[in-house]
């Protein structure tokens, strides 16, 4: 019995020891000024010398301590094109457009490190897709066939360390099968 007080007492004062540290800790800590940002995120896609879309993004989030948990300040902004998905099912409706996801820390000397997620995809032409044909119907070869929209899709995944009033290139990738090249560029300015 006097084993087990003694190791209780031990107990008690091992655990004492490691929370005043934590507590003193949390009466000494302020919070952090609130900052928020402006971002635009400008997506431009050309085709040799020869400017096809310049697509800007404006939009806000504060910056957030550092860690799972600080939330992300999301964009959305496109349509729902019918793509002909087969006689028995019919049409279906797929997303097209731009979405982004953004969240900012601060860091050292004023920067600010910033994660976006960034996906786009548009629709593009499209191709003549071949249906079934009941036997009453003409021989026309264009009876068979339905114009299928062909859907472009680009994603990139970004850590930015940026200062106010900074613009950064932070993409540049070409369409294998277009060949049109898309850039992301990215302004950052701190809200005053």
């Amino acid at each position: 019995m006097r084993k087990v007080r003694i190791a209780m007492t031990l107990l008690a004062l091992f655990a004492g020891a490691f929370s005043l540290p934590a507590q003193d800790k949390v009466k000494g800590e302020t919070k952090s000024p609130v900052v928020t940002l402006r971002l635009q995120v400008t997506i431009a896609e050309t085709e040799g010398e020869k400017k096809v879309v310049n697509l800007p993004y404006t939009f806000y989030l504060r910056v957030g301590e550092p860690g799972p948990v600080t939330p992300y300040t999301k964009v959305r902004m496109g349509s729902r094109v019918p793509v002909y998905v087969g006689k028995d099912s019919g049409m279906q409706y797929i997303d097209v457009g731009t979405n982004i996801d953004a969240r900012g820390f601060a860091g050292d000397d004023g920067r600010f490190d910033l994660n976006l997620n960034l996906e786009r995809s548009w629709v593009e032409g499209d191709v003549a897709v071949p249906m079934e044909r009941s036997s009453g119907q003409p021989t026309d070869a264009r009876a068979g066939q339905f114009r299928e929209p062909v859907i472009r899709q680009f994603r990139t995944e970004l850590a930015l360390t940026m200062k106010d009033g900074q613009t950064i290139q932070s993409t540049l990738a070409t369409d294998p099968l277009s060949g049109k090249v898309l850039a992301i560029n990215v302004t950052m300015n701190v809200v005053k």
